[in-house]
């Protein structure tokens, strides 16, 4: 179920006028879907709402690494893939991740939890090897710390769905 078209407008309505608020759009409409990403029906709508060409919208969500086009998980799980994490382990941290959530690098877990990325850099290098879920970022991770930090995510989504 991806952002209603009322949503998008609100959105677009509540932001900064013209073209220089393409970016917040995309963010916030994104941030408004469930399945975390920018549908087509909402590229149609923002480009023809900010007075925009479709192929501006496209190429501007997809410039971006944090902007979907396709829906993801419930949970972002960014992995850093530049040099200083890979030296400091993230091969071993990425494989338990793998394992833990059953899908590879790009991959949605079935139950459409958790969606594992791959980003240039996280900009925490003095914390490497390092991860980022959602907004909240962890660093100096040992593959046994990442899946017990994943595996915590799966607490909270449990105790907030019997809540």
């Amino acid at each position: 179920m991806s952002t209603s078209l009322q949503a998008v407008r609100e959105i677009v309505t509540a932001s900064s006028s013209g073209q220089a608020a393409l970016l917040q759009v995309l963010l916030a409409v994104q941030d408004s879907s469930p399945e975390n990403y920018v549908s087509e029906e909402a590229v149609n709508e923002i480009a023809h709402l900010l007075g925009v060409s479709r192929s501006r919208v496209y190429s501007t969500a997809s410039f971006y690494s944090v902007i979907s086009l396709k829906p993801r998980g419930r949970h972002i799980v960014r992995v850093c893939i530049n040099a200083p994490c890979e030296n400091a382990g993230k091969q071993a941290v990425l494989i338990a991740l793998e394992q833990e959530l059953g899908v590879s690098l790009g991959g949605t877990t079935a139950d459409g939890r958790f969606t594992l990325e791959g980003v240039s850099c996280l900009g925490a290098c003095y914390m490497s090897p390092a991860i980022k879920i959602d907004n909240r970022l962890y660093g100096d991770l040992t593959p046994e710390a990442a899946v017990a930090i994943i595996r915590s995510y799966g607490e909270e989504d449990t105790i907030e769905h019997t809540a």
